[in-house]
């Protein structure tokens, strides 16, 4: 499988798949054609229009699934995939509705590059339940495309000690998922992407990420890491 999981499709100061261009263009290669997911978000024709927009300027055409007649026909003969994020539950509920898990997963195990950004990412772990969203739809099951083995938490932010925030940080609430399961979770920060090929998985991208464990501390990664370890399961 060849797979691009973005923390997010923007940075604080850049447009819309900036910081992500080159590794999107490395990944696809000679391919030419993109069959865009939009269901993260409610407006997927403005969603679809952005996307193809950013990709023609990339020499590359995109088209978005929930145009196509038979979506899971779309699925199956797509050269490409592009995950779109938003929000996650409801990303996960439209997979279901149309029937796309199960020809998405196929294509991808057979070579199709997958990019996912965000939820996009979320969706290609096993469960989405280590995503940052709220629950605005009710998908059928938190299981998700099982792409990779372990989970992602994007737009990960570090604790700030200086915050008047009495909520929970977001590495309590990834500790308290572990409380419940064992797998392991990335915090992806902005910024940061794994790239999974070859049976391995590079950390890229302008940010780092922390890799969190069962009774373990988190560990810290730099851009340019392998993190070849995280296939095991």
């Amino acid at each position: 499988m060849r797979l691009l999981l973005l923390s997010s499709s923007r940075t604080y100061g850049t447009g819309y798949l900036d910081h992500c261009e080159a590794e999107i263009r490395r990944l696809l290669g000679p391919r030419a054609r993109v069959l865009f997911l939009p269901y993260a978000l409610h407006d997927r024709d403005g969603y679809a229009a952005m996307a193809r927009e950013r990709f023609a300027r990339m020499g590359l055409r995109l088209e978005s699934v929930h145009r196509e007649p038979d979506p899971a026909a779309a699925v199956a003969r797509a050269e490409a995939f592009f995950v779109g994020g938003g929000n996650t539950f409801r990303l996960l509920a439209a997979l279901h509705r149309f029937g796309l898990l199960e020809p998405l997963r196929e294509r991808v195990r057979a070579g199709a590059p997958y990019i996912g950004s965000s939820a996009g990412s979320n969706v290609a772990c096993p469960t989405i339940q280590t995503t940052n969203d709220m629950p605005i739809v009710q998908p059928p099951s938190f299981e998700a495309l099982g792409l990779v083995p372990f989970q992602i938490n994007p737009h990960y932010l570090d604790p700030d000690p200086t915050s008047p925030h009495m909520g929970e940080t977001r590495e309590q609430r990834i500790e308290q998922y572990l409380e419940e399961h064992e797998r392991i979770v990335v915090g992806l920060r902005e910024g940061a992407m794994l790239r999974v090929e070859g049976g391995g998985v590079s950390l890229v991208g302008e940010a780092g990420a922390r890799v969190f464990r069962r009774g373990s501390p988190p560990e810290e990664f730099a851009p340019g890491s392998r993190l070849d370890f995280l296939l095991e399961g």
